[in-house]
């Protein structure tokens, strides 16, 4: 059975969920989805009171609501019952758990390096011994996410990319680009992970500060 495709409406809510805060065009992006479509749907989108428009750091985005973070849990979880992929997401979810606990443990480690005296000394990098371990790690949690979103794309088309994109941002990190381990506003191996984790929360209905 190919797996199930999210219609653009619940795509173009969800995205903004993941991001946080985009255009259009970016918002469009997240999901391959018609640009054209997208605007049209953002404004009425903003009629039903589900996003608003807001100005941040000199750019103008959308971002949800809490009627539009009420109504993408909505369609979300409507959409699990209605395909049958409840249990799957579940069972993906619970195994994901663990790694996400190594892949916070990684990101501390990226961003501190204790010394004698400061067990909170930021890492400035210069111990590529360190480095590399984390490194390692980072290459473990790749090879792990894998095989997960695979069967989670299996049943529902937009978990793929997720292991394509965190692989394409560890790539650049293996060439020297050292920024792409955490930056924000570039699809990071932590802003892919964070994304992930998001969509899986968002799909089961699960506020992350409630997470087991």
């Amino acid at each position: 059975m190919p797996a199930h495709a999210s219609p653009p409406d619940l795509l173009t809510l969800h995205a903004l969920r993941l991001l946080g805060f985009a255009d259009g065009a970016k918002a469009a992006v997240r999901f391959g989805l018609d640009g054209d479509t997208v605007g049209e749907l953002l404004m009425d989108f903003e009629a039903y009171g589900w996003v608003t428009r807001v100005e941040f750091a000199g750019s103008g985005g959308w971002t949800l609501t809490a009627s539009g973070l009420a109504e993408n849990e909505r369609q979300l979880a409507a959409e699990l019952a209605a395909c049958g992929a409840s249990g799957q997401v579940v069972r993906v979810h619970a195994a994901f758990l663990p790694l996400n606990l190594r892949f916070q443990e990684t990101m501390t480690r990226w961003q501190l390096r204790p010394v004698r005296g400061d067990p909170m000394a930021l890492n400035d990098h210069t111990d590529f011994r360190w480095d590399d371990r984390v490194l390692d790690s980072l290459g473990s949690a790749a090879r792990r996410l894998a095989p997960l979103v695979a069967d989670l794309s299996a049943v529902l088309s937009r978990f793929d990319g997720y292991a394509e994109r965190f692989n394409a941002a560890l790539s650049r990190v293996e060439r020297g680009e050292r920024q792409w381990v955490d930056a924000v506003g570039v699809d990071s191996c932590h802003v892919v992970w964070f994304q992930l984790h998001e969509d899986l929360l968002a799909s089961l209905g699960i506020d992350r500060g409630q997470e087991e």
